[in-house]
């Protein structure tokens, strides 16, 4: 059986990529090595691998995820304390609360509001991956209404 070898310059642009297999019905991907294994080479060739650190892929997955967050809902405070409380743990709720509050009412921080609200309803929806970014909705209001205080603190 003949050994399995790719020219130099070829070989090395592999070096760059983390290169996977699509995803299964888990969302679990197999990591493939193009440069060391002819069936992970034939797929490249095919066009089957999907390379992780790809930009312009990142760029479109990025726009997604922004349409799918970005859009402006508005609910009546009663309705995000109960947000708040089903999502997050029992010592953080109300300053949790507090925090979407003043974010709702700020210019700068409204954006870190829609994410958690509309995370949250895809989130209900059985997605639990969105559950991270509801956490992250709440650091990033935390920081903007920090940075917003600071400012006007220098005025």
């Amino acid at each position: 059986m003949k050994k399995f070898r790719l020219p130099r310059k070829e070989k090395k642009s592999f070096r760059e990529k983390l290169l996977l297999y699509p995803a299964d019905e888990k969302g679990n991907s197999l990591m493939a090595q193009p440069d060391r294994l002819q069936k992970d080479y034939d797929a490249w060739r095919q066009g089957i691998l999907r390379d992780l650190f790809d930009s312009k892929r990142a760029k479109e997955g990025s726009k997604e995820m922004s349409e799918k967050l970005d859009p402006e809902i508005c609910i009546p405070d009663e309705q995000l304390r109960e947000y708040v409380n089903d999502f997050f743990r029992e010592d953080l709720r109300s300053s949790a609360f507090s925090t979407f509050i003043r974010a709702k009412n700020s210019k700068t921080a409204i954006k870190a509001y829609y994410n958690f609200v509309n995370a949250y309803h895809i989130y209900k929806t059985g997605e639990d991956s969105y559950g991270n970014i509801c956490c992250l909705a709440l650091d990033s209001a935390e920081a903007l209404l920090r940075k917003e205080n600071s400012i006007r603190r220098r005025k």
